[in-house]
């Protein structure tokens, strides 16, 4: 399988991995059966597995198969994150099954999530001979470790108890699994070694984690010694695959890996299990005074003891949580599949403990190759992304979702800053400070430097999340729950904050790194926030003494936007009042947020030049739209990008907007929504940009890209379904 890397110099493509995930952390799982990058046990804590920065030093864990020819397909169970990696040649198949463990809903004997990366491998017909390597590179890689194979002294060989009259859910598992539940000679046992990766013990006095916030400080500086265990099963009473652990020296790593070649029969399985050393927090319970029973508690169930039976029930309680999630979906036309695609990945991006949506699971990817430097950390909740994500999350039904990020925002709005307003960006825990820092001694993503964590953007004044974070919260009070009077104080508060600072120029939705402006998409979304201030006071006389303030400054505004981001000899708006001649796909959301009415001249004229392809002045080409010139448009940064994928869902919504003036643009939004469908991996995931040649560019997978394909595909289903153009109302 080592060639499906030589194209890229040792890298496979980005869209060539799947996700996995727990709602506290995630994997990136290749076609080839690597996982190739994860931070643990956290988003944001330091990568334990990152070859997908640096192909020598980032850590990796791969199960392959040996056989040269053989191929893959890789898919996710359906109506879950549980993800399938195929392999397939002529002398057998073999399945790589990989999950973390989400505790099955309202069951009482599998309430608590067991924080494991587990990986089944298993023959379904004839042979196949497996490779595993797992060389973990702790700390992003800084930080040596020492390697221990030991005994395991509760290894057994023992029948297991599950069989068909026993199992509980052996219809539901004949489905999904390809191990014979029916089989009364299956026999299993637990694998008689482990191997104990301990990373040395590090402080570093700045990045990630240097903050007072204690939460942030642990989750991000988070280090600690990780055990693989296995557990092996075989049929019908014939021989077991012999699987042996053998230390390994591994090119540029900070310390020992474990390798083992073993071969498998058809309905041979083998589960593999990675996870913190469970007496590491024993250890520490211990040093705190707990009593002897307290922690023999916590053993017991963090530290069960290791069966076929336990790992195949937590694969079914897997598998049974994300289809219980789904099923709540409401959303039932086009595109239905993808829709839910994107759900189930925003879902697996939401951090559990706040209800905060994680931008990307993965750092450093660049947005161009080569050395233009736009690599950053996503690792981290934005006001923007998250507010569009409980509009999404509300549009498909799923509204206990918007309830849990509703109190994420409230939290945020109890610690504004001292000027009253709000950061544009959060840690998952609601901390301001990620000191952003490179990390030179990784090469990056195909040798795309810098490799940064943090991120330095935390402090840009961005005008235009108020507008989308009330924007959310009007929607909130209409179709999820009614505002309590404290929000409304909160909201209040909010909109004073934009009446006041409106007219300040800042570094808009881009995040641009150069010099602030008067960002036409800014002033848009800061007459969304009175706007919908006002709303609010109308619909639910909410008090308001300076109710007259804010009509006059919305409707100022509106007319300030009107003459001043208008170009009249170009007939279009522009980016910026300052760049009067510079197009922005930002302004498609115009009519998205009701601005202004999607068939108004202006706006037409403005969405028609942005589909002319960039030599001719627009900013389309092969119906992928980039967010604006990058060469043109001063942002701080050199070098070219690709297309923005959140930019050419927003074209798509825009145009059925359009479509009461003309009906074949209604028909075009389709067409664009079916090929931007297309770029999509094979597994549905969108990365932020898309390349010249369709390859996927920039963190991924990206919440924003799969919030605009949920939001695009809702409104113009409703528009094909009703035979008629959407509202602009």
């Amino acid at each position: 399988m080592d060639g499906m890397r030589e194209l890229l110099d040792g890298y496979l493509p980005i869209e060539q991995y799947g996700l996995i995930g727990n709602l506290h952390t995630a994997a990136m799982v290749g076609m080839d059966g690597s996982i190739d990058f994860m931070c643990w046990p956290e988003f944001d804590s330091p990568s334990v597995f990152c070859r997908l920065l640096d192909k020598n030093k980032g850590g990796h864990f791969a199960i392959t198969p040996t056989h040269p020819a053989a191929t893959s397909k890789q898919q996710y169970l359906p109506f879950s994150n549980v993800l399938s990696t195929k392999f397939l040649c002529e002398d057998g198949v073999g399945v790589v099954t990989d999950f973390m463990h989400r505790p099955r809903p309202k069951s009482r004997s599998h309430s608590h999530m067991m924080p494991w990366l587990v990986r089944s491998v298993e023959v379904i017909r004839g042979e196949m001979t497996f490779d595993l390597e797992c060389f973990p590179a702790f700390d992003y890689a800084r930080t040596s470790h020492t390697l221990e194979i030991s005994e395991v002294k509760d290894a057994q060989q023992a029948k297991p108890k599950r069989h068909a009259s026993e199992a509980e859910n052996s219809v539901f598992q004949s489905v999904f699994m390809h191990w014979d539940i029916t089989d009364q000679n299956a026999e299993s046992f637990n694998g008689t070694e482990r191997a104990v990766f301990t990373p040395e013990k590090l402080s570093h006095t700045e990045g990630l984690g240097q903050t007072s916030n204690l939460a942030d400080h642990a989750a991000q500086t988070a280090v600690s010694p990780m055990d693989l265990r296995y557990i092996v099963g075989c049929m019908g009473g014939g021989s077991c695959p012999l699987v042996k652990l053998t230390a390994t020296d591994h090119p540029g790593g900070l310390g020992k890996g474990v390798t083992s070649q073993f071969k498998m029969l058809e309905g041979q399985r083998v589960f593999f299990v990675l996870r913190a050393t469970p007496d590491v927090e024993a250890d520490k319970m211990r040093a705190a005074g707990a009593a002897e029973e307290e922690i023999a508690a916590y053993m017991a169930k963090y530290d069960p003891p290791m069966s076929m039976k336990y790992a195949e029930t937590l694969m079914e309680d897997t598998l049974l949580y994300w289809l219980g999630w789904i099923r709540s979906c409401t959303y039932f036309g086009r595109w239905l599949e993808n829709v839910e695609r994107s759900a189930l990945i925003l879902k697996l991006m939401t951090y559990e403990p706040t209800g905060a949506v994680v931008a990307a699971v993965t750092f450093s990817l660049p947005e161009a190759i080569g050395d233009s430097g736009r690599n950053w950390d996503y690792r981290f909740t934005w006001v923007r992304d998250s507010a569009f994500t409980m509009y999404a999350f509300m549009r498909l039904g799923l509204n206990k979702e918007a309830k849990h990020y509703m109190e994420f925002v409230r939290r945020l709005c109890r610690e504004k800053n001292a000027d009253g307003g709000l950061q544009i960006m959060y840690t998952l825990r609601g901390g301001r400070e990620m000191p952003e820092l490179v990390l030179s001694h990784l090469e990056g993503y195909r040798g795309c430097a810098p490799v940064r964590i943090g991120n330095g953007a935390a402090d840009h004044l961005q005008l235009d999340i108020y507008g989308e974070l009330l924007d959310a919260v009007y929607l909130y009070n209409k179709f999820s729950q009614p505002l309590s009077y404290d929000e409304w104080v909160d909201v209040r508060a909010l909109v004073d904050y934009v009446c006041d600072n409106y007219n300040q120029p800042d570094m808009g939705i881009w995040e641009v790194r150069g010099r602030r402006q008067n960002f036409t998409y800014s002033k848009v979304q800061c007459w969304v926030a009175i706007d919908r201030g006002l709303r609010l006071v109308d619909k639910r006389d909410f008090p308001c003494h300076d109710k007259e303030r804010w009509r006059q400054t919305r409707d100022s505004l509106y007319e300030e936007i009107m003459e001043r981001a208008w170009n009249n000899e170009l007939e279009m708006f522009t980016q910026s009042y300052e760049n009067s001649e510079m197009l922005d796909a930002a302004v498609l959301a115009m009519p998205l947020v009701f601005f202004c009415a999607g068939t108004d001249p202006r706006f037409v004229k403005t969405m028609r030049r942005i589909m002319l392809p960039p030599h001719r002045g627009g900013l389309t080409a092969n119906n992928l739209v980039f967010r604006y010139n990058a060469v043109e448009t001063d942002d701080g940064l050199s070098g070219e990008e690709g297309t923005f994928s959140l930019c050419t869902f927003w074209l798509a919504e825009a145009l059925s907007r359009a479509s009461k003036a003309d009906i074949t643009l209604l028909y075009k939004s389709q067409v664009i929504i079916d090929e931007m469908i297309m770029y999509g991996n094979h597994v549905g995931l969108f990365s932020e940009e898309i390349d010249k040649s369709g390859k996927h560019l920039g963190n991924f997978p990206q919440a924003f890209t799969h919030i605009a394909l949920i939001s695009a595909a809702y409104n113009v289903n409703r528009a094909l379904k009703s035979n008629k153009p959407a509202s602009s109302s």
